[in-house]
């Protein structure tokens, strides 16, 4: 594994060596679609990872906005980090329980707001029971309150303007993480009233193509790759986006392991430009 890879990405025997580690929060940032009618809360609290604590994406969230799971300010987020005793210095591994789809939000939420000592469980809760590993039941055990400072990093994350301004910019790279179907228009969106297809000039690299069937991240050179083959120099500056802000950083913490990791999330992503607000919709392939 790359130097990179290994900053951004354990492996299940590293997290097992390193559970009583006082100085590591463990997240599960399991999160579903609306429409998959799942309870992630319920499921941690029925099995989890020993000594995981629940990170609640859309709790966790700007409650200024009707936009599902948008960053919150930086106030609520530190206070929330304080609670979990997830602060400063301390080690976060997140996982989820579909095997790599909404921990990634989480890592790119603690990046964003200036925590770099983060990484993601690679193939998350399904390769860690697969394995035969300990898990645990009931409520997250209560963590000891550590201050966490909020260092806003303004480059990893994208809003509405960003994303205006880039459709007049001819070198820009927007890369989308839906399936191709909604992509290009072909398949209704899973959140009512939106319209379908993408951004002018977007690109489409659905986030299950740089996953291998465990659920974990395929290599750098093969993530470089699959990029390159959408259209996308997965070296230069990237903006990922997608239904909702959550898969995008999934294809973000790709490029991050492939050599490039300041590629930014457009939070708001399909949710918002797919309103019925006169922006420009492009339908059919990249």
């Amino acid at each position: 594994m790359s130097i990179e890879a290994s900053k951004w990405i354990v492996e299940t025997d590293w997290l097992a060596e390193h559970l009583d580690a006082p100085d590591l929060v463990i997240f599960d940032g399991s999160w579903h679609l609306p429409t998959q009618n799942r309870d992630a809360k319920a499921e941690f609290e029925a099995e989890h990872i020993p000594g995981a604590l629940f990170f609640d994406i859309d709790e966790i969230a700007d409650d200024a906005t009707d936009l599902p799971h948008m960053l919150p300010d930086p106030a609520k987020f530190a206070s929330r980090m304080k609670q979990a005793g997830a602060g400063d210095g301390v080690r976060v591994v997140v996982y989820d329980s579909v095997g790599l789809v909404s921990a990634p939000r989480v890592w790119w939420m603690l990046r964003a707001m200036g925590h770099e000592e983060v990484a993601v469980l690679n193939g998350g809760l399904p390769k860690w029971k697969a394995e035969s590993r300990p898990l645990e039941d009931g409520p997250a055990q209560v963590r000891t309150a550590r201050h966490f400072t909020p260092r806003v990093n303004a480059n990893l994350i994208r809003d509405i303007d960003d994303m205006r301004a880039m459709l007049t910019t001819p070198n820009a790279q927007v890369v989308d993480a839906r399936p191709a179907a909604r992509f290009e228009g072909r398949q209704a969106e899973p959140r009512a009233g939106l319209r379908s297809g993408h951004m002018p000039g977007a690109r489409n690299v659905p986030f299950n193509q740089v996953l291998n069937s465990d659920g974990t991240l395929k290599s750098p050179e093969e993530i470089r790759a699959i990029f390159s083959g959408a259209g996308i120099d997965a070296v230069r500056p990237v903006v990922t986006t997608c239904g909702s802000g959550v898969t995008a950083a999934v294809l973000a913490l790709a490029l991050a392991i492939s050599g490039n990791p300041d590629a930014s999330v457009y939070d708001g992503s399909w949710a918002e430009w797919g309103q019925d607000n006169g922006l420009p919709v492009a339908t059919g392939p990249a």
